[in-house]
């Protein structure tokens, strides 16, 4: 018998749809990352697989938050299939140009859910994702910040391996 049951699940069809896309899409983001700690770490890029993992954990946490709030909301998560890992890169900064164009796309998929939101007037859902974007704004800074080092350092010589030593130094602080 079940403990609990529940009436009504607090939000829509359509926002609850629009955040399993999202648990899907934080669940490929941490193999994406998985993918790219592996291939620093086959290239000798030590430092730049140990970011990669941690941002794989930080994308995992990430999908496991919203697929809390899902079920904290009466509705029904799905753990999604993750197929389609790339697993080779020609080129350690194409690493980080595709570290970028994740962040920013997660960051917009986040965004259409808050539209969703609004039209609905789903505000409690509207404060859940506000933690979402503030750590949006940190993982796009970093992520930017890891790409200016292969303009700011260079790549010739010894350059790939003080921007790999560099990378797992990147922090973000938001307070002025």
């Amino acid at each position: 018998m079940k403990d609990i049951i529940r009436a009504k699940c607090l939000i829509s069809s359509d926002v609850e749809a629009l955040i399993n896309q999202q648990i899907k899409k934080e669940a490929h983001s941490s193999a994406i990352y998985l993918s790219m700690a592996s291939w620093c770490n086959r290239n000798g890029y030590d430092f730049s697989s140990e970011y990669f993992f941690k941002q794989a954990e930080e994308e995992r946490m990430h999908q496991l938050k919203f697929y809390k709030y899902v079920l904290d909301m009466g509705g029904t998560a799905i753990s999604p299939e993750i197929t389609n890992i790339k697993i080779e890169y020609n080129s350690f900064r194409e690493v980080f140009e595709e570290a970028l164009d994740q962040e920013v796309s997660v960051t917009q998929s986040i965004k259409n859910i808050a539209a969703r939101c609004h039209k609905e007037q789903d505000y409690v859902t509207l404060e859940f994702l506000n933690w979402f974007f503030k750590e949006q704004r940190e993982e796009e800074y970093k992520a930017r910040r890891a790409l200016e080092l292969f303009d700011v350092i260079g790549e010739e010589g010894t350059g790939r391996w003080q921007i790999d030593k560099h990378v797992g130094q990147i922090k973000y602080d938001s307070e002025p």
